[in-house]
């Protein structure tokens, strides 16, 4: 059955211009396939490692991770029973939530071109992670007039860091139509849920009703990547994933992974991440185990 493409409605409590949630073990946030929403999203994840798939870039990330997703940018959730991660924050707001010229004064110069930037998704890492993590989680604890100020307090802060990196740093083109998001996310669904299995052009045409030559121009122009390299990376993250997770070889991690051809694999997989697997695996374990 092919997931259907989800539009995520947010709707802010009664008397509130932005949405504040805290996910733990207890309490998991459940949204696991690729989504969309025109409000920007602030994820922490408090330690752990997992996927991290956001418009057409894909990765895995160890210790945590911050994330700054701009509007309408397809994603989907980074933590599951496996993540092993404390707890995960999410913040969620309209890029106009203050009102429409509210980020136009001179001292919100910063954070419009923060917006700006999120458009290609950013991870922010070294002690940024860190401090604006801990920040974001004291939100918990405070009124809804702090935390708004909390709100703007960390944007400026992340506006002003030079630790990051633009995950779609080569762009990513979604045009703003309802069609135009449903067959991206109708695609990476379909990937998401079906990368161990040979998935053909012609297949993934038919689903979006396009031809193979369209798609493949579509997809280029919306991804700036094909539609092959696009699914290898996918297969490579998951690879990385049962690399850390999973004490399985590097043969059943290469096949668990979509791969059916082991040196294919290896030359992919060092290409990919500049090392080949048993050399990740083993420098994951001293970073996970320092």
């Amino acid at each position: 059955m092919i997931p259907k493409p989800t539009f995520e409605v947010i709707e802010p409590d009664f008397g509130h211009s932005y949405t504040y949630q805290q996910f733990d073990e207890h309490n998991p946030n459940k949204i696991g396939v690729w989504h969309y929403h025109p409000e920007i999203e602030l994820v922490y994840v408090n330690g752990g490692s997992g996927k991290r798939q956001i418009g057409s870039h894909v990765s895995y990330y160890t210790d945590g991770d911050l994330i700054l997703i701009g509007s309408n940018l397809p994603h989907c959730g980074f933590t599951d029973v496996l993540t092993g991660n404390k707890n995960e924050s999410v913040v969620q707001m309209k890029q106009d939530f203050l009102g429409n010229d509210f980020f136009k004064i001179p001292e919100m110069r910063k954070i419009q071109s923060l917006f700006q930037i999120a458009s290609g998704g950013v991870a922010f890492t070294g002690s940024t992670k860190k401090k604006i993590g801990e920040k974001i989680e004291i939100m918990e604890y405070q009124t809804d007039f702090q935390r708004l100020l909390s709100i703007l307090n960390i944007l400026n802060e992340l506006g002003n860091s030079k630790e990051y990196q633009v995950l779609n740093a080569q762009g990513f083109s979604l045009q703003t139509e309802v069609k135009d998001n449903d067959r991206i996310n109708i695609v990476f669904n379909y990937v998401k849920t079906n990368f161990k299995e040979e998935i053909t052009l012609e297949e993934i045409s038919d689903l979006v009703s396009m031809t193979v030559p369209s798609f493949c121009r579509y997809f280029k122009k919306i991804t700036n990547k094909t539609f092959v390299q696009f699914v290898n990376e996918c297969r490579l993250v998951h690879a990385s994933k049962l690399l850390a997770e999973k004490p399985i070889s590097i043969t059943e991690v290469c096949f668990e992974s979509g791969f059916n051809n082991f040196s294919h694999f290896n030359k992919s997989f060092k290409a990919f991440t500049g090392q080949n697997p048993s050399e990740y695996r083993n420098e994951l374990k001293s970073v996970l185990q320092s």
